[in-house]
């Protein structure tokens, strides 16, 4: 009797300690909520010129642009093309080159760069990006990019017929870039730093200051907004970078967040949130269609004496037809389950589904904010 009595208790604390672990496990940090305002990517941007390409170049009668800038790389390389002179260049493409630069990057640093063809090329598989320089948008080089172009398409072409797999117009250089300029960041200067949310959300930026307040003092965190939270750090340098790593690996348990539904109207595609609720209502969902056939029609002339004119006279149907459904309810649901089965009984299309999202909200029977991109 007291070993059952024992193992109930050990069982018990067993799923006890699994619950413990499972809600930590379930916890969000605060560096996957927040990122620290002023520590940001910065976009570079450049022109440069593909080489060493298959035939699959640019053709320099359409964009002279290319010719251009081959003639001033010759130039700046000690050769002159003599005025005049119809290069027919097929294995250069012109390109614009962007690439990110990071956050504390310093000199000699490598970066990923982007190459995208500029022009009419056909492909960029095989080619050697030159050395570009990479600017900012204060117009200063802050990195330089040079390499082999990796494309991850491939195709072939004869006799008019064309097979391509993927594009072959773009493509990336690992490592290509190199940071010549860094970016300065007084990171290290100031007694506050500012967490800002990745979305807006009062109660969430209330439970990061409220968390981080309670390990580490009162008054430590204070949230400004709903999307961003002040935090107060120490003085130096070093302290700092140690105090923001502890902040930003607290954990915390989220709370319920806005009921969202994302429409996008290019794909046809419907995203909704675990918090979506629907309150009960009746659709009915039809689908109008509009036909016209424009053909035309020849009228000769019916006269024995073989007078009169011929003649094409253009007619044009217009049909119209309206496919409606019965009126169908819609029952309640307060979770994602439910909705998703009463969304599915009106046996809409995504893009009826659209249409139909937007009349409930409008009716009021949708406890969720639309959100159409």
């Amino acid at each position: 009797m007291k070993l059952s009595v024992l193992v109930r208790r050990l069982l018990t604390l067993c799923a006890v300690y699994g619950l413990l672990f499972s809600s930590v496990s379930q916890a969000e940090r605060i560096r996957d909520l927040t990122s620290v305002q002023g520590v940001r990517d910065n976009a570079l941007i450049g022109y440069g010129l593909v080489v060493g390409l298959d035939g699959t170049g640019d053709q320099t009668m359409q964009t002279p642009f290319t010719l251009q800038s081959m003639s001033n790389m010759l130039s700046q390389l000690g050769i002159t093309v003599p005025p005049g002179t119809n290069m027919q260049i097929k294995n250069v493409a012109a390109v614009m080159v962007t690439a990110q630069l990071p956050p504390f990057a310093r000199v000699g640093q490598k970066v990923d760069v982007v190459v995208s063809s500029l022009g009419n090329a056909k492909s960029l598989r095989g080619g050697t990006l030159l050395m570009t320089p990479l600017k900012g948008v204060d117009n200063q080089v802050y990195a330089l990019a040079q390499g082999n172009i990796l494309i991850s398409g491939s195709g072939a072409q004869a006799g008019g017929n064309r097979v391509q797999v993927n594009h072959l117009n773009g493509g990336r250089v690992s490592g290509g870039g190199v940071i010549e300029r860094e970016v300065p960041i007084d990171f290290a200067k100031g007694t506050f730093i500012n967490l800002q949310l990745n979305n807006d959300d009062f109660s969430l930026a209330q439970q990061i200051s409220d968390t981080i307040n309670g390990r580490l003092g009162r008054g430590t965190a204070m949230a400004l907004d709903g999307r961003t939270v002040q935090v107060a750090v120490p003085g130096s340098g070093p302290g700092k970078v140690k105090f923001l790593a502890n902040v930003q690996n607290m954990s915390l348990k989220l709370g319920p967040a806005d009921a969202r539904v994302i429409i996008n109207s290019r794909t046809g595609s419907v995203v909704m949130n675990q918090f979506v609720a629907l309150g009960s209502c009746a659709v009915a969902h039809g689908d109008l269609t509009v036909e016209v056939n424009h053909r035309l029609q020849v009228s000769q002339p019916d006269t024995p004496l073989g007078g009169g004119q011929t003649v094409v006279v253009p007619q044009t149907d217009i049909s119209m037809s309206n496919e409606g459904g019965a009126l169908q309810q819609v029952h309640a649901g307060t979770d994602l389950n439910s909705v998703v089965r009463a969304l599915n009984s009106i046996g809409a299309t995504p893009n009826d589904l659209m249409a139909i999202l937007q009349s409930m909200q409008s009716a009021g029977c949708l406890n969720a904010k639309l959100e159409i991109n």
